[in-house]
């Protein structure tokens, strides 16, 4: 006979009608055929209605995890030590290094593609594009100057009335940053766009202003195709003086055109109210101008194909024209360093 199909309420009832139908007097072998089942199974009910809820929806069994909750503490400080630490290349775990690693340790196999939803729902993980970080770093210098040296850069910016500036420079590209989209699956979108190497080149600035602590962002584009030379920071550096009244505190990163530039440096000694501070090497995170670039190129301009520079700067400029109106934004980038401008 058919098994009956249903919601778990729908075969409640449909048990509880067979009950009360025998109950009544009907021949367990008739209920069952007008109901489609086998007689054992009508029997099977009438004992489960001597039971106290006997007759309700049976919650659905699942397969016991494989590992117990001690063996997840156990993989998760594995871990944590990283897949270098296990023989692989990197620190980076891939689904199929974790099932490895569970199958060496705990003897249990998991396919790959269910490793996935094991780390989400017992251990808390979840997929994430590694940060890059350069090998040349010196991570005390880096903890030292955000400790002892940028509170001192911060007091010596207010005892003057100067704002502090974080300045740096990027380029948009006329073919388009990819990212992520939706799509049908197994129906790849595709994306038409110029495959030149014609860019824009962009200097921006966020201030602080030093009395009340208001956040702006100034920014300049480039001629087409043209690099960021001493000269053009320079002239950015002067308009930002005259629109600021001078007295300004740069910080920005260890670039040529920047403090090692002899055109700049012969700027500022014109113009004692520029005080320049370099930034620690490779420690971009340091600058919260770097996260306008992350922004408006990875964020808002992702994945437009420009039909030419004059389209791609008209994107360019509105998008960093609305960012200058939102200084919430600009302050989540400050708070985003882990630097803080109370002195």
């Amino acid at each position: 006979m058919s098994r009956p199909i249903g919601t778990a309420a729908e075969l409640e009832r449909r048990r509880r009608r067979a009950v009360v139908a025998v109950r009544a007097g009907e021949r367990p072998a008739a209920v069952a055929r007008v109901l489609g089942v086998g007689r054992g199974t009508v029997s099977r009910w009438l004992k489960d209605a001597q039971r106290p809820g006997g007759l309700s929806p049976k919650p659905r069994g699942q397969p016991p995890p494989k590992l117990t909750p001690a063996q997840d503490r156990q993989l998760l400080a594995l871990l944590r030590q990283g897949a270098d630490a296990h023989g692989w290349p990197n620190r980076l775990w891939t689904a199929a290094r974790v099932a490895a690693l569970i199958r060496r340790h705990f003897g249990v196999t998991y396919h790959p593609d269910h490793v996935g939803r094991f780390l989400r729902q017992r251990l808390n993980w979840t997929p994430q594009k590694p940060r890059r970080k350069a090998r040349e770093r010196d991570e005390d210098a880096i903890d030292r100057w955000k400790r002892d040296a940028f509170p001192e850069i911060v007091r010596a910016a207010r005892a003057r009335g100067a704002y502090p500036v974080f300045l740096d420079e990027s380029g948009f590209m006329l073919t388009p940053t990819v990212r992520r989209t939706w799509a049908p699956r197994g129906a790849t979108p595709v994306l038409e766009c110029w495959d030149r190497r014609d860019r824009l080149s962009a200097i921006s600035a966020i201030t602080v202003s030093p009395g009340r602590g208001r956040l702006n962002l100034y920014f300049d584009v480039l001629a087409d195709n043209a690099n960021v030379r001493a000269e053009d920071v320079i002239g950015f550096l002067d308009r930002l003086r005259a629109r600021l009244r001078e007295r300004l505190t740069v910080l920005w990163d260890g670039s040529p055109v920047h403090s090692r530039s002899q055109a700049v440096r012969a700027y500022l000694a014109q113009h004692p109210g520029i005080v320049a501070e370099t930034l620690p090497a490779y420690a971009p995170e340091l600058n919260p101008d770097e996260l306008v670039w992350g922004w408006s190129k990875y964020g808002r301009l992702a994945n437009l194909a420009a039909a030419d520079t004059g389209w791609l700067r008209d994107h360019v400029l509105s998008e960093l024209t609305g960012l200058k109106r939102q200084p919430h934004r600009l302050d989540s980038f400050i708070r985003h360093t882990g630097l803080t401008l109370a002195a």
